[in-house]
């Protein structure tokens, strides 16, 4: 993971679900101020889900507090688009199958599923302020408490 008071970069383009409507723009644009983002492996799976829906419960808190609030999977933006139907999320869900936000924030690790090994990203947290500088993470997230472990990245900018 990138060190705090490092600037990632994050000038690639993606394909997100705002507000409804789902856009093609460099990630940066998405960015416009400060920013929590928060990765994660596939929509419509169990862990995943719970740390989704935990974004959700604190979004107008987040948002009261500054933040944009983004959720960043492999997930094509037409599932992103299903899910936050599905779930009614109103935060940005970003698809990113090539991983470039991880690799831009060194956030790839060595996973391993029915024996194999490969790298993939780490389910973490990371807190942007206005100028795209990361100032917090959460660097292992623990799917049913992720949004309190979002508010307290949060709140130890203070």
């Amino acid at each position: 993971m990138i060190s705090i008071g490092k600037v990632p970069k994050l000038n690639f383009k993606v394909d997100a679900v705002v507000g409804g409507k789902t856009v093609s723009l460099p990630f940066s644009e998405l960015m416009d101020g400060p920013t929590v983002v928060s990765v994660y492996m596939r929509n419509n799976t169990s862990a995943c889900d719970k740390q989704a829906a935990e974004l959700s419960k604190i979004m107008q808190v987040i948002a009261k507090k500054g933040f944009k609030l983004i959720a960043i999977s492999r997930d094509k933006v037409g599932s992103h688009e299903k899910y936050a139907q599905k779930h009614g999320y109103k935060y940005a869900l970003v698809a990113d199958p090539g991983d470039l936000f991880s690799k831009s924030v060194d956030g790839m690790v060595e996973k391993s599923m029915y024996g194999k090994k490969f790298l993939g990203p780490a389910r973490a947290a990371y807190v942007f302020d206005v100028k795209g500088r990361l100032v917090a993470a959460v660097p292992k997230v623990e799917a049913a408490a992720h949004g309190a472990q979002v508010l307290e990245a949060v709140a130890s900018l203070k």
